[in-house]
């Protein structure tokens, strides 16, 4: 496809490491870059934990009611950042379902509330839940469950393909947590300022009528996925039937903001493209 054009343009960014695939319909269509180059993740990571806590809620470990964090929150509203922790402490800086507030800490209660409740600390069980069947043998959680996976594009890829096609989890559970859960929060993205509302699924950043924002323009409102400050992205456009993943080495900046929406709107056009043809 023209995806790997589109791909090439990525050599003219100011970063000194870069790989990258788009995947259409759950096949990686285009390549760029070491695929098996290792990255930090930043929170591009709070995807795959969010999916191991799904794990979690579908084998009936804990529940989305399972009552975690602030009094009154639950894993729910810590997977959908309502919860009202602190971006990266244990403080309340709001009651529980009236703010997004952008929360690593709320990530790290959910890693300790699902190894308390199956007795296996939370990297094992990431390793478990995701890692052993989806494949993905060059990813693991080495720090903090918001922030601390290292992964490359190869495995990205195949957890892109079941984001378009959910094996792991049930359909119906995906779908769920690809939907806003506590419609009409406002709150920051980071980076991006504030958006109202600041719709956000479970664990999903999901894009609606952001702007500005990290994905492209055209990409469809019902695009989910996440960005990370080590300079890394995720996205699936599930109107298009794809996804797209960018690794690099360059942490997130002013560097990144055009690049990043121009290249993705770029992607989005070849993908119709290739539909088309």
């Amino acid at each position: 496809m023209d995806g790997m054009s589109v791909l090439d343009r990525l050599d003219d960014w100011p970063v000194d490491n870069v790989a990258a695939a788009i995947v259409l319909d759950g096949s990686t269509v285009a390549r760029h870059g070491d695929l098996s180059r290792r990255f930090s993740l930043a929170s591009v990571s709070k995807l795959l934990t969010a999916y191991a806590v799904l794990v979690a809620v579908e084998e009936e470990a804990v529940e989305l009611t399972t009552e975690a964090g602030p009094p009154g929150a639950t894993v729910e509203h810590l997977l959908a950042h309502a919860s009202g922790l602190a971006f990266d402490s244990g403080e309340t800086q709001a009651g529980v379902g009236e703010q997004r507030i952008y929360s690593n800490a709320g990530f790290a209660v959910l890693a300790d509330t699902v190894a308390a409740a199956t007795d296996i600390a939370f990297a094992d069980y990431f390793a478990q839940a995701v890692c052993e069947p989806l494949g993905l043998s060059d990813t693991d959680l080495d720090g903090p469950a918001g922030h601390g996976v290292r992964s490359t594009v190869t495995d990205l890829a195949r957890f892109a393909a079941e984001l378009l096609d959910p094996r792991v989890l049930a359909a119906e559970t995906l779908a769920d947590a690809t939907s806003v859960h506590f419609a009409g929060l406002d709150g920051f993205v980071p980076g991006y300022g504030r958006h109202r509302p600041n719709d956000w699924g479970l664990g999903f950043e999901i894009r609606a009528e952001k702007s500005p924002h990290w994905t492209g323009s055209t990409n469809s409102s019902a695009t989910v996925g996440h960005f990370g400050q080590s300079g890394t992205f995720l996205w699936v456009d599930p109107d298009l039937r794809a996804a797209c993943v960018v690794l690099t080495d360059r942490p997130f900046g002013a560097w990144a903001k055009p690049l990043w929406s121009d290249f993705n709107d770029a992607v989005v056009a070849a993908i119709r493209a290739e539909h088309r043809a």
